[in-house]
């Protein structure tokens, strides 16, 4: 009928639109969560220092905390940086399970920081649990990436 033309329409042009921007906004919101979250641990402005801390502690030694710390914080702005790049993404992608494998840890290996009851996380343990919305995100970019198969019938 008439009356659905509109919302058809407009529905339409919604999701090509959404299909146009996915790929640079995701990729870009990766590059601001990790590049500036890096940048703030580098500059020893961050708020996760004192859970870094206690990892540190409770797994290398505190003695290696200022050396975890500074290259956790430039390990994310690479991370950060390789989204930004479309052919990087076969290898940002694994670091970046890498890194949220790490930085999920302490959901086990620090839970009195992160745990405030069962099935309640602390400020610290929302912010890690997060996380997995980074993760689905980058599962999108990756299912965006064109297979080498597919590269390969393209050069022959």
């Amino acid at each position: 009928s008439m009356k659905h033309k509109p919302i058809e329409a407009f529905d339409l042009r919604f999701i090509q639109l959404c299909r146009r921007y996915y790929l640079p906004l995701s990729r870009f919101a990766l590059f601001i969560v990790f590049f500036w979250f890096g940048a703030l641990k580098l500059l020893g402005l961050s708020p996760a220092s004192p859970l870094a801390e206690a990892l540190t502690a409770n797994t290398i030694g505190a003695q290696y905390f200022d050396v975890a710390f500074y290259g956790l914080a430039v390990f994310e702005c690479l991370i950060g940086l390789l989204f930004l790049i479309p052919k990087a993404t076969r290898l940002v992608i694994p670091l970046l399970f890498a890194h949220l494998i790490l930085v999920s840890s302490p959901l086990v290996l620090v839970p009195g920081m992160v745990w405030s009851n069962w099935f309640v996380p602390s400020l610290e343990g929302q912010y890690i649990i997060k996380n997995v919305a980074l993760a689905a995100i980058a599962i999108g970019i990756a299912a965006h990436t064109e297979p080498i198969a597919v590269k390969r019938q393209r050069q022959t």
